[in-house]
């Protein structure tokens, strides 16, 4: 996936027994989609409260979870559910059918890994990793960008 590409479909099963919704849904407001998972540290330390204080701070766009796994530990959907409670998530968060097939589509690279689109469904920028002085400062300066 290039910058300016269009992000289409993504292949997700529910935790909460909720609907999933289509990734349309959120057009019109800029996405970003954390891929994460429970047994990487940096998600736990980092990328979860980022996405967190995001949602917080009341940005002007949309924020979704993608639990995915490309290696470790395959994690119960108890200990999925439970994650909302012990890492406060406030942002809907769903698992990757076969655990990995979007986090593939979409051409990520580990996790934590994010995915800002904008408005109009494009990709806007794509980027591995959690660390304060690069991931995120680039990516937090690009929500920036987007939203000016």
């Amino acid at each position: 996936m290039q910058t300016g590409d269009i992000v289409t479909s993504w292949e997700l099963d529910s935790i909460f027994d909720e609907a999933v919704p289509e990734i349309e849904f959120f057009r019109g407001r800029p996405l970003l989609i954390l891929f994460f998972n429970l047994g990487c540290p940096g998600c736990k330390g980092r990328a979860l409260p980022f996405a967190n204080l995001l949602v917080f701070e009341g940005k002007d766009l949309s924020v979704v979870g993608i639990h995915s796994r490309f290696e470790g530990k395959r994690h119960l959907l108890s200990e999925l559910k439970e994650a909302k409670k012990e890492f406060h998530i406030r942002f809907p968060y769903f698992q990757d059918r076969n655990d990995k097939n979007t986090f593939e589509k979409y051409q990520a690279g580990g996790t934590p890994h994010w995915i800002l689109i904008d408005k109009n469904g494009n990709l806007a920028y794509s980027i591995f990793g959690s660390s304060p002085n690069n991931a995120l400062l680039k990516l937090e300066l690009k929500i920036s960008e987007l939203l000016q």
